[in-house]
């Protein structure tokens, strides 16, 4: 095994064209169906919307499709080199979620695959909460999903295998969280076997680490908010030991 030693974001940077790879198995329609949902149900009826840390562009794609005027947002330009690529049609802006502005307030925020989370810090996330306020019309929806830092198994690991251009790789992801404060981090790694000969590379992203209730309360001063189980099959309140949720915030 041939092992490489990357610095922090290199998974996203020098190695972006993996992330779909590395991401093969996610859902995105249902995940963008479901939101377009709630967006229905808690929204102002608008089509304008933003998706913060959007990567390659598979939310914008589904947006755009359901006949939204969609955007995105992310901090790495490699994915929104990938992102325009796919969506042509849509705008894509290199910036930070914690600190945005837009030109014209917007109906519809979202923040899919837990990237709220690299909102490194609480006042980062205090940031990208006041951020997202600003930007939204009134009655507009800021959707995302999270996970309870109370709740996180540091033994539990995501992992899916796949083949591409004639090479295995094994991808795996999974958080960790010490039990105290406001920090946990995201544990990523690849694997490349090409011919018998094995890469890989270990990645680990520094995230905000935050409870439900500490969330809400961060959310309250801006925004009505309704929390539901992850689910992207059904929209249910959240079950009491749930220690992931999807939170629906609407502007007042």
């Amino acid at each position: 095994m041939l092992p490489v030693n990357t610095s922090s974001n290199a998974l996203y940077t020098d190695l972006s064209s993996y992330y779909d790879l590395m991401c093969a198995d996610i859902g995105y329609e249902a995940q963008s169906n479901y939101v377009r949902r709630l967006h229905q149900l808690f929204g102002n009826e608008g089509n304008t919307h933003l998706d913060l840390a959007c990567g390659t562009g598979p939310h914008v794609r589904y947006f755009i499709d359901y006949g939204y005027q969609s955007c995105g947002l992310d901090i790495n330009q490699p994915m929104l080199d990938m992102a325009q690529t796919r969506c042509p049609e849509a705008s894509f802006t290199l910036g930070d979620m914690c600190n945005f502005t837009v030109d014209e307030p917007l109906d519809l925020i979202t923040c899919f695959l837990y990237s709220i989370h690299y909102s490194d810090g609480i006042e980062k996330l205090k940031g990208c909460i006041a951020s997202a306020h600003a930007a939204l019309k009134d009655g507009g929806v800021f959707c995302f999903n999270t996970v309870e830092k109370n709740k996180i198994d540091n033994a539990s690991f995501v992992r899916h295998s796949t083949e591409f251009d004639n090479s295995q790789f094994i991808f795996s992801s999974g958080w960790h969280y010490t039990g105290d404060g406001d920090k946990q981090s995201l544990r990523l790694s690849i694997e490349k076997t090409t011919e018998q000969i094995t890469q890989s590379w270990q990645d680990e992203h520094p995230m905000v680490a935050v409870g439900f209730e500490e969330l809400k309360s961060l959310l309250l001063p801006y925004f009505d908010v309704h929390v539901f189980e992850h689910d992207y099959d059904k929209i249910i309140p959240i079950e009491k030991n749930s220690g992931n949720a999807i939170f629906v915030c609407v502007k007042r």
